[in-house]
């Protein structure tokens, strides 16, 4: 469970339910107000499928899924060490050597990518299809973004659509003034869920897919590395120092610390 999401939710609605108590606005206007949540809720939804064709929103439930699940991604700190153990087999026995390693593989890209090495593939010709394989789910990703943003962009404004129409209603009850206070009021509760939704939901679940993107990206760049290097027979050191670039400052000195670890362990 991704703790921010969550956490990021609750505080968001309290912060509207507290915001509205502290300024004495009355919540049930929130739960007795119909028309504003079809405006905002349906009109979104509408607004969304016209932007977008429905093999593409098809995927949205997944996308909610996967804000509040973590991808199951391999580590990279592991990654290196895979690597590293995979170039000391190479070096000792040949690329061929591996194809009984290609089995316990569970990442599907990774298991792509070493058997078109163990097959002999040209280099280039392995790059090249890794590489458009990242371009393919780039664009994948780049998508589901897009439909959350979207509809981060639609719903303010159809809170202000929302405003006009419950403005208009407003109008019939100029003969007391009651009733009109009142039916302003709920006007502008169209517009609070529009710029709520848009603002605290759909921008920020959009931004989370972008940073999840460029995590899965990242981690499918390290293993198009680590196997072209594998691939040219570059020592256990060398791929651990190309792969290290691709690990945040923090986690190279924890991963040097545990590199020192192992070595007096082995010494002892």
């Amino acid at each position: 469970m991704k703790n921010s999401t969550v956490i990021g939710l609750t505080l968001g609605f309290v912060a509207l339910i507290l915001g509205m108590y502290l300024k004495k606005a009355p919540l049930l206007s929130l739960v007795n107000n119909p028309a504003a949540y079809v405006i905002i809720i349906v009109g979104t939804i509408a607004s969304v499928m016209m932007a977008f064709p429905m093999h593409d929103l098809k995927k949205v439930p997944k996308l909610f899924k996967i804000i509040f699940k973590d991808p199951e991604l391999l580590p990279r700190q592991k990654l290196i060490y895979m690597f590293m153990e995979w170039a000391t087999i190479t070096r000792r026995e040949g690329l061929l050597a591996l194809e009984t390693r290609v089995d316990e593989i569970e990442d599907p890209f990774l298991k792509s990518g070493m058997r078109m090495i163990i097959d002999g593939n040209e280099q280039e010709f392995v790059r090249d299809v890794l590489l458009e394989d990242i371009s393919a789910t780039e664009d994948r990703h780049r998508t589901g973004a897009q439909i959350f943003s979207q509809a981060g962009m639609y719903a303010p404004t159809l809170g202000v659509l929302g405003a006009v129409v419950g403005l208009i209603a407003a109008l019939q009850n100029l003969d007391d003034m009651e009733k009109l206070a009142h039916a302003v009021a709920a006007a502008f509760i169209a517009t609070l869920l529009g710029i709520f939704t848009g603002y605290v939901l759909w921008h920020p679940i959009s931004n989370k897919l972008k940073r999840l993107s460029k995590k899965e990206i990242d981690l499918k760049l390290m293993m198009v590395e680590g196997l072209l290097s594998i691939q040219s027979g570059v020592s256990t050191i060398a791929i651990q120092q190309k792969l290290l670039v691709f690990l945040t400052p923090t986690e190279r000195i924890a991963f040097a610390d545990k590199e020192d670890e192992q070595r007096e362990q082995k010494t002892a």
